[in-house]
């Protein structure tokens, strides 16, 4: 992480407004993050953050943030995608092997060469070769990820019959709140997933250490603009903090910048930085 984002996140820290919000039983004091003192990191990007404390309830927001309206998952949707290729069977593990086939899945032109080969699981999901979860999308079908959608409330759960990109602009779309919700209600057993799978999750979304936390997480992104790449572009990084072998915070980061370069970086470093401010380092 540039060593200008994380510099004085202390003294930032200080400068948190509290508020109470309304939850069920005792009310919770609520960390507002006052946005001026981060200007320089977000330039002129668009970026809206929620981080839930799974322990105390309480939220940590970044002031201003759009908490409600909806954006495509792009790559972020490998998390549930990954659950539900498990899930189903559709694979055995994180380690079931899938040929590439160029003729089936041609390249396009923003392919890194990490994606034009074959790919476990496990590698799709950390590559984030997009053509390993467009085969698994078929095999699922969408009547199967409708159900398990809605069931898991994960946005609109829309997902069109034939479709292997649905996930990638759009119509499958959920706002900051929505992607929270879902993780917190993933990682606190509420939907069921079998905990060989969640354990298989966590060993493919783990993503090194934030102080004294182990961190989890995937990006996503892609063109505002349906198919212009040399435009805006939109992303994600949602994930969750762990400590003494439990899930402590789930969270979700989404931003928007002038071009994908704007917010490659971004996307996670600045959720780091929002992630410390709220406390947790």
């Amino acid at each position: 992480m540039p060593q200008s984002m994380i510099a004085n996140i202390v003294a930032r820290t200080s400068l948190v407004v509290l508020l109470f919000w309304p939850f069920p039983g005792a009310a919770v004091a609520d960390t507002i993050l006052d946005r001026e003192q981060f200007t320089g990191d977000i330039g002129e990007r668009q970026s809206s953050f929620l981080a839930l404390d799974l322990t105390s309830g309480a939220r940590c927001v970044l002031a201003g943030s759009d908490l409600e309206t909806r954006h495509a998952p792009w790559s972020t949707f490998k998390i549930p995608n990954t659950l539900i290729a498990l899930e189903t069977g559709v694979a055995e593990s994180i380690e079931s092997w899938r040929d590439w086939d160029p003729k089936l899945r041609p390249a396009a032109h923003y392919w890194p060469d990490a994606w034009r080969q074959g790919q476990t699981l496990q590698s799709a999901f950390q590559r984030s070769a997009v053509w390993y979860f467009q085969d698994i999308a078929v095999e699922v079908g969408a009547p199967r990820y409708r159900d398990l959608l809605s069931d898991w409330e994960y946005g609109n759960a829309d997902v069109p019959t034939g479709s292997d990109t649905f996930w990638l602009g759009g119509p499958l779309a959920l706002s900051v709140t929505e992607h929270v919700h879902f993780l917190e209600r993933l990682l606190t057993g509420a939907l069921g997933v079998d905990d060989v799978h969640l354990e298989a999750l966590t060993r493919v979304a783990a993503a090194g250490n934030l102080g004294a936390f182990k961190l989890y997480g995937k990006t996503g992104s892609g063109p505002a603009q349906a198919g212009q790449f040399s435009g805006s572009f939109e992303g994600w990084y949602a994930g969750w903090l762990g400590q003494d072998g439990k899930v402590a915070v789930v969270f979700a980061h989404h931003a928007r910048g002038a071009h994908f370069s704007s917010i490659r970086s971004f996307r996670q470093d600045f959720a780091e930085v929002l992630l410390k401010a709220c406390g947790y380092r």
